[in-house]
């Protein structure tokens, strides 16, 4: 039999255009031969639909999309939807259409309900092994969660599947692509049939889809891989043999692509064109616009230099170098008399004081009214480029360095921007991110001679204790015994729990790590909890 996995990128209540997707999905397939052509998970209303699902409408509209896919369809097609059960309740469902209609449907019976799902708010479970004759062979749909546990691949190969389907929307993290891989190898071992995995692709808010969906024989062997990130088509031959596939990716470069694809799909799914990013000479801007370019383009990429009193002349230089390596727009426009009438504004209101805090955050908050007047001019949407260290702890600017509509490096820690920047400037012709820019010891530039570890320990201490306490879920008592000073833990514990106020108003960014801010990590902002 020749199955054909049609891994698509959806757009979330986008239904006629995710209806348009999937039927020419399945006329490329059946112009390839394909006897079967497997859709991902909920591909009609893209994934997670959230409280769409709670409009009526909606979910009338995914069934009628439905009813327009079915009666084009050609051959035998699985396709995720929203169906309405007898009982007026809900199921995350697959169709299977045959020759211009609906003849099964299957509900998906393991709802996740943990880190970004939560699936038990909208949808029941089922409860049925669905196995459908495809020519003569018997194959078994099964949705997502249910292959992550082995009862209903078990419960198909026992009815009699020699195939097994899985329609999916897996979310991405790093390392995430192996560790499901080897879970569905083992899957297809422990039944002893074939499985069709496929994946959604792209971006959706903070979430990604990985794609890289797969054939796996009986054995456990990986016999044929879909391309990651991004849409893709792939046939093969069940009883056949391995074909060159797409290599399994990992480290820096699978986390970079990820990365990209977020920018990409956001940007373009909410109807924008152009991104324009403040640099700072800083690692974290110049990862950033990297990014942001290979996503978009450098013609789409707009680089805003924005010195003050306290900018040296090499990060003014490390960011004009950059942009000329990009090959971006740029320009320079000063905060110094923008940030001195806020001063004269103040002078008499802040007679006796002393200068700090306040006066350093003016400065960033001049640059974000600055970016934001670029965006409404020009409709450009503004990149953020903070990262996940910074935004642990509230080292950044509320209405300043926080703005924008898009934060590329939420989830990634400045320990993994220094291992991203290096391997960028490892591919391609030559480096584009200045070598300044990576080795000066990192700085806010708001005060004389500041660097960032006057107010935060080491990245790499820093960044250790973070991802106990906010990746695991550590206590302190655990990380202290982990052998990490005692103080130093107290204090970043303390400070990344009175950052959460911020965190709550910042800009999405993609989740690379199994525990994002966000969907993933949901703290109360009011809280005096301290474990």
């Amino acid at each position: 039999m020749r199955v054909a996995l049609a891994q698509i990128n959806p757009t979330v209540g986008d239904i006629d255009a995710n209806a348009e997707l999937v039927s020419e999905a399945i006329s490329r397939a059946r112009g390839a031969g394909a006897d079967l052509v497997v859709l991902p998970e909920l591909a009609l209303t893209g994934y997670p639909p959230q409280d769409l699902l709670l409009k009526e409408h909606f979910v009338r509209d995914n069934l009628d999309a439905l009813a327009r896919v079915a009666a084009s369809c050609t051959g035998t097609a699985v396709v995720g939807f929203v169906d309405v059960g007898a009982d007026g309740r809900l199921y995350n469902a697959a169709a299977v259409c045959r020759e211009g209609r609906v003849t099964d449907v299957y509900h998906k019976q393991h709802l996740p309900n943990y880190g970004v799902f939560d699936e038990s708010r909208y949808f029941s479970p089922g409860s049925s092994t669905l196995v459908i004759d495809v020519g003569g062979t018997q194959v078994a749909v099964t949705i997502c969660e249910d292959i992550w546990v082995p009862g209903p691949i078990l419960a198909a190969a026992a009815a009699g599947a020699d195939v097994v389907v899985n329609l999916s929307a897996s979310p991405f993290h790093a390392g995430k692509g192996a560790a499901r891989e080897e879970m569905l190898q083992g899957r297809a071992r422990e039944a002893s049939v074939w499985l069709g995995y496929v994946n959604l692709a792209g971006g959706q808010d903070e979430i990604l889809f990985d794609g890289r969906s797969l054939v796996v024989s009986p054995c456990g062997e990986v016999l044929a891989r879909a391309v990651g990130f991004e849409a893709d088509l792939l046939v093969f031959d069940t009883h056949g043999d391995a074909r060159p596939m797409e290599p399994l990716t990992d480290g820096q470069e699978e986390v970079y692509s990820a990365l990209v694809c977020g920018v990409r799909d956001y940007v373009r799914k909410n109807g924008f064109t152009d991104v324009v990013i403040g640099l700072s000479g800083g690692i974290d801007s110049a990862l950033a616009a990297c990014v942001a370019v290979d996503a978009l383009g450098s013609e789409h990429v707009h680089g805003v230099m924005m010195p003050g009193r306290y900018s040296s002349p090499g990060s003014v230089d490390d960011a004009r170098s950059l942009a000329e390596a990009l090959s971006i727009d740029v320009r320079s426009l000063s905060i110094e008399e923008g940030f001195s009438a806020y001063l004269t504004t103040l002078e008499d209101t802040f007679a006796g004081c002393d200068v700090g805090l306040a006066e350093e955050n003016l400065q960033a908050r001049v640059r974000g009214t600055l970016l934001m007047a670029l965006s409404n001019t020009f409709g450009w949407l503004v990149l953020a480029t903070g990262n996940k260290s910074e935004l642990s702890v509230g080292y950044s600017t509320l209405y300043g360095d926080m703005v924008g509509g898009f934060s590329p490096l939420k989830d990634v820690l400045k320990t993994r921007v220094y291992e991203l920047a290096r391997w960028r400037n490892s591919i391609g012709e030559s480096p584009v991110i200045p070598e300044a820019s990576i080795a000066k010891p990192p700085s806010a530039e708001l005060r004389p001679d500041q660097t960032d570890q006057d107010s935060l320990p080491p990245y790499d201490v820093l960044d250790a204790v973070l991802e106990r306490y906010v990746e695991l879920d550590q206590s302190r008592g655990e990380i202290v015994a982990a052998g990490f000073d005692a103080a130093i833990v107290e204090r970043i514990i303390a400070m990344t729990d009175a950052a959460e106020h911020k965190r709550r108003q910042g800009a999405l960014g993609t989740k690379i790590t199994p525990k994002a801010f966000g969907r993933d990590r949901r703290m109360p902002v009011t809280n005096r909890y301290r474990g």
